[in-house]
């Protein structure tokens, strides 16, 4: 079958990003065809299409995208777990090529979708959600009484971690550009957000600290910000690098930088914590509980069509975004 997508035939700037006919096979063993309803954009599209995450040279051409929602359209042999008609979402365990109106995907990368989960919510969340659910659970049992600084805090990924660390008792502090980010922000729970374009980021956590400084770093912007959010942390507390929208944390030095703090120190990454449809189906379970239970809203702050992607990128990377950002095919 014909359908559309979004292509990259090398990575660059958001000009790369090529709206194209694809011609689709019919699914094979284990897979379905999906007709995608809407699909999430994640700051990590802008790493692969830029080159900061490389991609092998024989991939391309090739697709971009990691998490939508849609309905089952085609089923191949083998495939017992899923049937026409209904409705999933994947969230990064699938290869690359969600920028699409229809793809074929492997049925154990899918996620059943609850009857109250709308198609853009879910695509909104599933990435974001299931990081902070790994994150909060698995890279740090986070605790009542305990004290985070996590950085981005208006962004989709910040303003579920938000809420999910309010809902545990923890206390957040929480980085943003603008004092309208900083309002969004403490109204999805961040309790002391800080607007890093007038205030200083150490002095500020030392004071709300009273100069310990916080139990756990979550620094999802990297270069820019890593020497201040080793700064912040306390003695013996943790870092957790996360991401990297301003490029790469620059080199540690154990001998004179783990002096400072004795700190420890994690990259986090999906790869390693996503490793089986098993797993992200139980992330996505816990996800579902807590969106129910706590409750954690997603706001999705903007959506663009597909064949624009090259703009939400665009809007991404100069920080006009706020919340998530849906694509609609």
């Amino acid at each position: 079958m014909k359908t559309h997508a979004i292509r990259i035939h090398a990575t660059g700037d958001p000009s790369v990003l090529n709206w194209e006919e694809v011609s689709l096979p019919d699914p094979g063993p284990g897979e379905v065809l999906i007709r995608h309803t809407a699909i999430g954009f994640n700051y990590i599209d802008t790493y692969f299409r830029s080159g900061l995450y490389p991609l092998r040279a024989d991939t391309f051409p090739c697709g971009l995208g990691l998490e939508a929602a849609g309905v089952v359209e085609a089923v191949g042999p083998q495939v017992k777990n899923f049937k026409i008609g209904q409705r999933v979402g994947y969230a990064g365990g699938a290869r690359m090529g969600a920028y699409a109106e229809a793809r074929i995907a492997n049925a154990d990368d899918l996620i059943k979708l609850p009857s109250w989960l709308d198609d853009r919510t879910a695509a909104a969340v599933l990435v974001k959600g299931m990081t902070v659910q790994y994150l909060f659970n698995r890279t740090h049992k986070l605790k009542k009484g305990e004290t985070i600084l996590f950085h981005a805090a208006a962004g989709g990924l910040g303003l579920v971690a938000c809420q999910w660390a309010r809902a545990l008792g923890a206390t957040v502090i929480g980085t943003v550009s603008t004092d309208a980010k900083a309002k969004l922000a403490k109204r999805y729970g961040c309790r002391h957000p800080i607007v890093t374009s007038r205030q200083d980021l150490v002095s500020e956590v030392m004071r709300l600290t009273k100069g310990k400084g916080v139990d756990v770093v979550y620094d999802s912007v990297g270069k820019d910000t890593w020497d201040a959010s080793m700064e912040c942390v306390r003695r013996l507390g943790l870092m957790v690098s996360c991401g990297s929208t301003s490029g790469k944390p620059p080199p540690y030095d154990i001998g004179t930088d783990g002096m400072k703090k004795s700190a420890f120190i994690t990259r986090a990454t999906t790869a390693n914590y996503m490793t089986s449809g098993e797993i992200r189906r139980a992330s996505a379970r816990v996800l579902f509980r807590m969106m129910r239970a706590a409750p954690i809203k997603v706001l999705i702050g903007q959506t663009y069509a597909l064949k624009d992607a090259a703009r939400a990128h665009i809007d991404a990377e100069a920080r006009r975004t706020t919340g998530s950002t849906v694509l609609l095919p």
